[in-house]
């Protein structure tokens, strides 16, 4: 028997794949697929919804207590009622929803006090990688005050903007330039860019799964930094290395850097 997980908002894009590559990994077991409960497909075979062969567990709207582990790839809605059951039931938690309020982030931070948690704004292993070397690059070029613009492209059904992803980046580059101003595009006359910015440019377009390009501008040359998934496999394989991760840890906050060994 392998790890029994759940996963929350399991008839979702990423739900889904989360749930084709689980099936897959004979380390795993899955536990539960849950939803909301007036989802028109509750009661549907889970891997019949994924995309691949039955797996003779039926999508649900509620919570097992069976579990070790649960993965949250829902709204930030859902988000909330997924920490609440998991601090009910001591279930650790990989938060995987993206376009969170401060609150809803206050409420991550109050339930790692009381059960195992990781959430990142992307659970890409590659993004995370590229944002710790675009940390050291931060650190490394401080001194030459170079215009830093961060762009993102993601799919036209994308709700939030910036992507929490591109946020990161730059709260990451930010802090280690001590750039206080933040420009979301520019348009008109605007004046010369100022050495204390930091831009952000955001793409909506068709299917794509997510790209992100941090650029560092100096005068005669330029070093740019690109992440780009061609689906969204590498989301949910970061997931469930997230879930295996926090199985048997003590209650707290971890992140993707923690999984990574880049903490």
């Amino acid at each position: 028997m392998g790890m029994r997980v759940a996963i929350h908002g399991a008839a979702g894009r990423m739900g889904r794949r989360v749930i084709a590559l689980a099936a897959s990994d004979s380390s795993l077991e899955i536990s539960a697929a849950i939803d909301a409960e007036n989802h028109p497909q509750i009661g549907s075979d889970a891997g019949v919804l994924a995309g691949v062969q039955p797996i003779g567990l039926q999508l649900r709207s509620d919570w097992p207590n069976d579990i070790q582990v649960a993965i949250d790839f829902s709204v930030p809605m859902g988000c909330e009622a997924a920490l609440s059951q998991c601090v009910a039931r001591r279930i650790p938690l990989v938060v995987a929803t993206t376009g969170l309020e401060p609150h809803q982030v206050d409420l991550i931070h109050q339930a790692s006090k009381k059960i195992p948690v990781c959430w990142s704004p992307s659970m890409s292993l590659a993004v995370n990688l590229t944002m710790r070397l675009a940390q050291q690059a931060a650190v490394a070029l401080k001194s030459l005050q170079p215009d830093v613009e961060i762009i993102e492209r993601h799919h036209r059904y994308k709700e939030d903007s910036p992507s929490g992803t591109a946020l990161k980046f730059g709260q990451l580059i930010s802090e280690a330039m001590d750039l206080k101003k933040q420009v979301h595009g520019r348009q008109g006359q605007c004046g010369a860019r100022t050495r204390e910015e930091i831009g952000y440019h955001a793409i909506r377009a068709g299917d794509d799964p997510g790209q992100h390009t941090v650029l560092f501008g100096m005068l005669g040359e330029t070093i740019e930094l690109r992440v780009a998934a061609s689906n969204r496999d590498c989301y949910a394989q970061g997931a469930l290395a997230a879930a295996k991760f926090l199985v048997g840890r003590p209650a707290g906050l971890s992140t993707m850097f923690d999984v990574l060994g880049l903490a």
